[in-house]
């Protein structure tokens, strides 16, 4: 089996069909699937789905995005929602560059605040990471350096696409890094730093709806087409498909701290 560890199943271009997009996922022996957050009421939406199928689970967070609106009674609310039983990471949270930059202050400030309640909640931190890598890094080594309980920092480089230094590096803070669709496109270097990347720092992903793998790039994504990151992780390591699948998986389970199956 596989697990999908970052799927915005909640959003609505899945409203017309997901009861199939679930039974697509599970046809192709993917059982679990992780659900991020991106702001308050997209909380809800993850938990409730949680609640209403089975092997779905929920993170809380705001993401880079909404930090420059965010309020303090919204960082409040992800607080809260730490205590619940679907919620088994805080994210996803992080740092944006691409779009805008007028706000850089907040979401590190709000990326700080982040990183600190996952260590208080003893939660991973799945992180957003666009045009920022060495901000993220040096945040993350400085709330690891200030911290009286830097063994509960971990969690998930999400959407990873940077050279294996940045991997090892974050593998010094706990991060695994997760590896989507980039990786199997053909204009792609990311299928080169993965293969300096040790299996048992990775975990597989989609960010469905969004970056949906070959060959079914530029349709929307879904969690079934994990399979197709795990089959290009599987060449790209030269190992069978079925060890990319245990170890992967073995992976999830344990930064997620989730049960087996």
């Amino acid at each position: 089996m596989l697990i999908d560890t970052h799927a915005h199943l909640y959003l609505d271009q899945f409203d017309d069909d997901r009861e199939a997009v679930l039974q697509r996922a599970h046809d192709a022996g993917v059982e679990t699937i992780i659900l991020p957050a991106i702001d308050v009421p997209s909380i809800q939406q993850a938990v409730d789905l949680c609640e209403q199928y089975e092997g779905l689970y929920a993170m809380t967070a705001l993401h880079p995005s909404e930090t420059e609106d965010a309020t303090g009674e919204d960082f409040a609310a992800v607080k809260e929602w730490c205590d619940h039983p679907s919620i088994v990471a805080v994210g996803e949270s992080g740092l944006d560059y691409y779009w805008d930059r007028s706000f850089d202050d907040r979401q590190q400030d709000f990326f700080r605040r982040h990183i600190r309640l996952a260590i208080e909640a003893d939660l991973p931190l799945v992180i957003h990471n666009r045009e920022a890598t060495d901000d993220i890094l040096t945040i993350l080594e400085e709330e690891h350096e200030r911290t009286d309980e830097p063994e509960k920092m971990r969690g998930i480089l999400h959407c990873y696409v940077d050279p294996p230094e940045v991997a090892a590096r974050a593998w010094d803070l706990g991060f695994y890094v997760g590896v989507g669709g980039i990786m199997t496109f053909s204009n792609s270097e990311v299928d080169d730093y993965v293969r300096e990347v040790p299996l048992e720092h990775i975990v597989v992903e989609t960010d469905s709806p969004y970056l949906a793998p070959e060959p079914n790039r530029g349709d929307r994504n879904e969690p079934a087409y994990v399979r197709h990151v795990a089959d290009r992780l599987a060449r790209i390591k030269e190992m069978p498909i079925g060890e990319v699948e245990r170890v992967t998986t073995e992976n999830a389970r344990d930064i997620y701290e989730l049960p087996e199956e």
